[in-house]
């Protein structure tokens, strides 16, 4: 059985020690915003914090991570509260939202390490591949972030999840057909 911490929870997989850990986390512990992208560590869509590292999940055997800390998009912010997040959004970074989980991670994990990274160095830190064409705009939002983090610029508010129900429930008036 192999044992680590997953999003502040203790887990016991009884699974075989060679299994990636992208796959425990989606198929044995539901976490599904770890994505599979290409499944040989190039795209960064299965990104994950272990202690402290962004680690490709695709590329990593449970075995080879007993006893570590690991956290996912799940674990980050369940609300999307996040510097990284809240300035994703706030700078409309996500297209089709694929690579964003991974993104996410490895930002989070390169703002932890360094509160002022240069443009270099966020290109550096996130090798994640979009192919939505997201860079130009991923840059400026990750220095938001660390800017949100430092405490010199505000977090704008956290989008609301999904339609306001008042919305949903409005009448739409009927349409009328044309005259003949």
């Amino acid at each position: 059985m192999t044992s680590f911490t997953v999003n502040n929870q203790p887990v016991h997989y009884e699974l075989d020690p060679a299994t990636p850990l992208l796959w425990a986390l989606r198929d044995a512990s539901n976490l599904t915003g770890t994505k599979y992208g290409c499944g040989t560590g190039d795209c960064g869509a299965c990104t994950v914090d272990i202690d402290g590292e962004a680690v490709r999940a695709c590329q990593v055997s449970i075995a080879a991570i007993e006893g570590t800390f690991v956290t996912t998009i799940e674990g980050l912010s369940r609300d999307r509260t996040h510097p990284v997040q809240q300035a994703l959004i706030d700078a409309n970074v996500p297209q089709c939202g694929f690579c964003i989980s991974g993104i996410v991670m490895a930002a989070s994990v390169l703002l932890r390490k360094n509160r002022d990274p240069s443009e270099q160095e966020i290109a550096d830190a996130l090798t994640n591949i979009c192919r939505c064409g997201i860079y130009p705009r991923l840059a400026t939002a990750i220095r938001q972030a660390a800017a949100i983090a430092r405490g010199d610029e505000t977090a704008p508010p956290p989008p609301r999840p999904g339609i306001d129900a008042a919305e949903a429930a409005r009448k739409v008036p009927a349409l009328t057909p044309p005259p003949r």
